[in-house]
């Protein structure tokens, strides 16, 4: 397993004598190599988080530039970089947080003809995209590459939060929890229903957090739990997704391989 540097050692002190982390927790921290969909809302608290926490080799991908209404959840971007490139401005952020690790930021739009592409190779794909087509597209992409996602989205003062591993037996991907219904639609984005930008972080940091789980191997990985919070009432729970027979994705013995 990859050691650590002793830069590395002061970086992640506070991690290494979590006896939940320690230092074997760190080096596969290290070793990993996350993709994030997505440097809006859910990205600005995710990709921070994870860059600092010592991912090895972090992929932003995001086609979008930075308008002025993002930058009331969008944090990684300043008012003076209006109309720049969100996965340049979010990888030059978080290379700024941590040069130790590998950024590489994707100017690209994910759809069912680049998804496979632009995953393979990665120990898990963090989704923080804002319409469910291309949810959908990274859900699909996922389960043919056996790939862990986390998916999180936030909309008005709603956050939800979810680990899917749906080639699993008796595990639901993302495609059980939502159906069909938008694979072709782009509806259902903040720029409709409005999003306060506390709650879009702290999904963002949740996803972080499962990821981070995840990979250090911390815990019960919680997947198949769907984590919801509301920013009104300020109730967190899970709720447990039954895997759907009849899915596209995972349901049949087609979509599994079998």
């Amino acid at each position: 397993m990859t050691e650590l540097s002793d830069d590395e050692l002061d970086r992640y002190a506070r991690h290494i004598v979590l006896p939940q982390v320690g230092g074997v927790g760190q080096r596969r921290l290290k070793a990993a190599k996350v993709v994030v969909v997505g440097a809006g809302g859910i990205g600005s608290a995710a990709i921070p988080a994870l860059a600092g926490a010592g991912i090895g080799r972090l992929t932003v991908i995001d086609d979008d530039d930075v308008d002025r209404s993002n930058l009331q959840r969008q944090w990684l971007c300043r008012d003076d970089q209006v109309g720049r490139s969100k996965a340049e401005l979010a990888g030059g952020f978080a290379k700024g947080i941590n040069p130790t690790i590998e950024i590489c930021p994707v100017r690209q739009r994910v759809d069912g003809t680049n998804a496979d592409e632009l995953f393979i190779g990665h120990d898990l794909i963090l989704d923080g995209s804002d319409n469910f087509a291309t949810r959908l597209a990274v859900s699909d992409s996922s389960h043919r590459l056996r790939i862990p996602l986390v998916s999180a989205a936030a909309a008005q003062l709603q956050g939800q939060i979810g680990l899917f591993r749906g080639w699993e037996v008796d595990q639901p991907c993302y495609r059980c929890f939502v159906g069909d219904a938008f694979d072709n639609d782009d509806c259902d984005n903040c720029a409709e229903r409005g999003v306060l930008g506390a709650v879009s972080a702290i999904a963002g940091s949740f996803a972080a957090l499962l990821t981070i789980r995840q990979i250090a191997d911390i815990g019960d990985e919680g997947a198949g739990k769907l984590f919801l919070f509301d920013g009104l009432s300020l109730n967190f729970r899970p709720i447990r997704i039954p895997k759907d027979g009849a899915c596209k994705t995972c349901g049949g013995r087609d979509a599994q391989g079998s």
